[in-house]
C-alpha cells in the first residue's frame, strides 16, 4: 500500500499534471527535420553530457535568459502511444554546456557542423568526441547541388583531395540544435534567478563607459568561430586581428555584418545575423572590443552610431 501510494504521488499525479501543461504562445511545433534531429540527438546519447534545463540559480544565467519551465518541454515531451512517452532530455550531467538556448547563442549552421565533425577545430580544449560517421567525404566532381560542404581547414582532413559533406542525419541534428531557443514569456511571470552570495562584479560599465563588458560578450558570442585571440580559423572563419573591415575608420560595414550576417566569401563559413540576439549596446561593446584588441587600433563606436545603422538596415529591408 505504501509503495502504491508513493508511486501515485511521485509518478502518476505528475504525469497527469504534465498533460495539462500548455506551450507558450510563441512556441512552434517541431518541423519534420527537427523531430528527426531530436531522434538523432537521442540515438547519439548527447544527453549524457549536455543538459537542457536552465536552473533558477545565478550561475545558470549564462545558459538562458530565464529559468526553464514545464511549457518549454511541451513539444519534446509527447506520448508515443498509450504506454510510452518520448524520452526525457533534461539530462543530469553538464560535462558540456547546457543546450536549452543554444540555437540563440550559436545560430550558425557551419559552426555546428564543424563542431560535430571535429570539436577541436573550433574549441582546442574541447573534450567532446567527434562524430565523423555523420559525414562523408567526396571528390569535387561527386558533390551534388544540394550537398552541404564543410569549410574544414586542410590540416584536419584525412584526404585533402576530398571535401567533407554533411549527411542527412547531420543536417537533421543541427536543425534540432538550432531550434533550441527559449521562447519569450510575453507577459507571463516566471521565477527569477536566485542571486549568489559572492560579491557582484560590475559588468555593465562605469560612469565614463556605460557599455556592457565587450570582452565577455565577445567570448560568449564570437570567440567560438573567430577564436579568443581574434585569429580565426584558416579555411573556416576569418581573422579579426588586422582585418581592414574591423579597423576601418567608418564602422558601418562591421556593424552591418553583425546585424545582417555575411556570406560573400566562399572560402569561409556563413556568418549568421545577430540582429535579434544583440542589443545596440551589446553590439557597440563587442565592436569596440574587436577594434581595440589583438593589435587593432581603431576609434570606438557609440550606441547612437549602431542605432542609426540598425535603423538604416531595417529601412532598406522593408
Amino acid at each position: 500500500m505504501i509503495f502504491l501510494a508513493l508511486s501515485t504521488l511521485i509518478a502518476v499525479v505528475p504525469a497527469y499534471q504534465m498533460q495539462a501543461t500548455q506551450p507558450l504562445p510563441s512556441m512552434k511545433n517541431y518541423t519534420e527535420d527537427e523531430m528527426a534531429g531530436l531522434h538523432v540527438y537521442t540515438a547519439e546519447n548527447c544527453v549524457a553530457c549536455h543538459t537542457q534545463q536552465v536552473r533558477n540559480i545565478e550561475m545558470d544565467e549564462v545558459w538562458g535568459d530565464r529559468p526553464s519551465m514545464a511549457s518549454d518541454y511541451y513539444y519534446s515531451k509527447q506520448r508515443l502511444d498509450v504506454w510510452r512517452q518520448s524520452p526525457s532530455l533534461l539530462g543530469s550531467e553538464r560535462t558540456g554546456p547546457d543546450l536549452s538556448n543554444v540555437g540563440q547563442r550559436q545560430p550558425g549552421l557551419e559552426w555546428h557542423l564543424i563542431h560535430l565533425y571535429n570539436p577541436r577545430i573550433v574549441s582546442k580544449a574541447s573534450i567532446m568526441p567527434s562524430y565523423p560517421w555523420l559525414f562523408t567525404e567526396k571528390y569535387s566532381h561527386e558533390i551534388l547541388e544540394n550537398d552541404v560542404v564543410l569549410p574544414v581547414p586542410d590540416k584536419y582532413l584525412n584526404d585533402t583531395s576530398k571535401k567533407v559533406v554533411a549527411t542527412a542525419k547531420a543536417m537533421q541534428l543541427v536543425a534540432y540544435l538550432q531550434s533550441l531557443k527559449q521562447a519569450p514569456l510575453d507577459g507571463l511571470t516566471t521565477v527569477d534567478f536566485i542571486p549568489s552570495q559572492r560579491e557582484e562584479k560590475n559588468t555593465t560599465g562605469t560612469a565614463t563607459s556605460p557599455l556592457p563588458d565587450g570582452a565577455k560578450l565577445y567570448t560568449q558570442t564570437c570567440s567560438s568561430c573567430h577564436q579568443t585571440d581574434g585569429k580565426g580559423l584558416p579555411g573556416a572563419f576569418p581573422a579579426l586581428a588586422g582585418s581592414p573591415i574591423v579597423t576601418a575608420e567608418n564602422p558601418e560595414q562591421l556593424v552591418r555584418i553583425i546585424l545582417q550576417g555575411y556570406d560573400a566569401r566562399s572560402e569561409f563559413g556563413v556568418m549568421p545575423s545577430f540582429s535579434e540576439q544583440l542589443s545596440d549596446e551589446e553590439i557597440a561593446a563587442i565592436a569596440n572590443h574587436e577594434r581595440s584588441s589583438w593589435g587593432n587600433k581603431a576609434p570606438s563606436i557609440s550606441v547612437e552610431e549602431v542605432k542609426k545603422i540598425r535603423d538604416y538596415v531595417q529601412s532598406i529591408s522593408q
